[in-house]
């Protein structure tokens, strides 16, 4: 029931996210969702792919610096408060969410959040047991 999420480390400087577009696009590798956070002198780029195998070898071929991650793609209902009522949920487990950012996609009527979690396995635990739907990642992975 976990995602596999791939990181980029980038310098902070005009042209590198591009380029890693361009990589990216040149693999044929197309991008689900992606996420990126930075600071002055470098930034993480948090992409979800169709494949995964295929964009860490190429942006590995280009000298990128990438990982892969677990994370999990939950389905939040697409409501006012939808998502605070996940968040109270994970609370009252105690499991602390990492970061998380939006999936391009909808799964039915319900949108999709992607988590990193301090526990993932304990998050998958208690979100599935209040009937909360956990995307696995060959779905994700083509929406």
């Amino acid at each position: 029931m976990k995602v596999e999420q791939i990181s980029v480390f980038l310098e902070n400087k005009s042209g590198r996210l591009a380029e890693v577009m361009r990589v990216l696009g040149s693999a044929g590798v197309n991008i689900r969702a992606l996420s990126i956070a930075d600071t002055s002198d470098f930034g993480i780029l948090r992409v979800i792919v169709n494949d995964n195998d295929k964009a860490m070898k190429a942006l590995k071929d280009n000298d990128f610096t990438v990982s892969k991650t677990e994370v999990v793609a939950v389905e939040v209902p697409d409501t006012p408060g939808g998502l605070a009522g996940i968040l109270a949920l994970l609370e009252k487990q105690s499991v602390n969410v990492e970061y998380m950012y939006a999936f391009i996609e909808r799964s039915s009527d319900n949108a999709i959040i992607i988590f990193r979690f301090d526990g993932n396995d304990r998050a998958i635990k208690a979100l599935s047991e209040a009937g909360i739907t956990i995307l696995e990642g060959a779905k994700v992975y083509n929406l």
